[in-house]
């Protein structure tokens, strides 16, 4: 919860331990079209229209009666929908904290001025090396004058995020968008490739190198998901762990409709108008059988609280 404050991470982490049917972090996708096309994304279109307005503020009264705490708007490309700051401000209205995900190529002042107003909390961006090429173009290099115009603008915390298992080429450019933000007083977390399913991408020698380096410098819930998932991960080994999507992690795709994540679309399939307290107690208690090799952070941190609680049942059969 880097885009949070202290004071409202602890009211955060209370809510979500005195009821266990608040969920702690929804993502909400608004649009599946982006204006890149990076070779290893699936989670995205070039034809696709944003979803419109008055669906999107439906969906987010909808978490608020569920008593969500954390909404982030996802994509596609975020910004590309022409009231993204609309959305935040009615996710603000109803006291959950806001946050979105971008590739940052459509930042301009008014932009950013734009989010300040509306009440974003944090912003994340995804840089993947140094030099754009036909794999990603979202670079220092591509970004650089988007990274200085947050620094001298923003109101809102920014977190720049890297991806390990992308290439080889890149692994130690890992190294330098972790100092850039640094310089730029931005956080900075590391990622690992997952396949289509959610789970780990092989990652070589010397990339789970620069991935250890990297989780000694990051924050605490970073640190944490490192030591109890992505450890374990990279060794090969499964994490004996209770997933609680569907119901501590939401995840709203373009339809509407309720998934466990961006990669087991399809479970529990509900659309969100309909999805009531019946439903996050039934996910809650509910084992997964992708989780043992789920490399998908937000569902892990979204959990993390609920390790102690509630032995799960087997997934019923749909």
């Amino acid at each position: 919860m880097a885009g949070v404050t202290l004071a409202q991470g602890l009211k955060v982490a209370s809510r979500v331990l005195l009821s266990t049917r608040r969920p702690m972090l929804a993502h909400v996708v608004v649009t599946r079209y982006c204006n890149l096309e990076c070779a290893y994304c699936s989670e995205y279109d070039k034809v696709s229209k944003p979803v419109p307005l008055d669906d999107v503020l439906a969906r987010i009264d909808a978490l608020a009666r569920l008593g969500t705490q954390i909404v982030t708007l996802t994509g596609g490309e975020p910004l590309t929908h022409p009231d993204h700051d609309v959305i935040i401000a009615r996710i603000r209205s109803h006291g959950m904290a806001a946050t979105t995900i971008t590739n940052g190529f459509l930042l301009t002042v008014k932009r950013i001025e734009g989010m300040n107003a509306a009440g974003l909390q944090e912003l994340q961006i995804s840089i993947d090396g140094l030099k754009p090429d036909a794999i990603s173009k979202k670079t220092l290099k591509s970004l650089a004058g988007k990274l200085k115009l947050l620094a001298r603008h923003a109101k809102f915390h920014v977190n720049i995020n890297s991806v390990l298992g992308i290439s080889e080429e890149r692994t130690q450019d890992a190294l330098a968008v972790a100092q850039a933000a640094k310089d730029l007083g931005f956080s900075h977390t590391v990622g690992v490739l997952h396949d289509a399913q959610g789970t780990l991408a092989p990652l070589s020698a010397s990339q789970r190198g620069v991935y250890h380096r990297l989780m000694g410098k990051g924050s605490l819930a970073h640190r944490i998901n490192y030591m109890m998932f992505q450890k374990n991960l990279m060794a090969g080994k499964p994490n004996a762990w209770r997933c609680r999507a569907g119901a501590r992690y939401l995840y709203i795709c373009e339809d509407g409709l309720v998934h466990y994540c961006s990669q087991q679309r399809g479970a529990p399939g509900t659309p969100l108008l309909e999805y009531g307290p019946a439903d996050i107690v039934r996910e809650y208690k509910t084992a997964k059988p992708c989780a043992p090799f789920c490399t998908v952070s937000c569902v892990h941190q979204a959990s993390f609280l609920d390790a102690w609680r509630s032995p799960q049942q087997a997934l019923a059969s749909a």
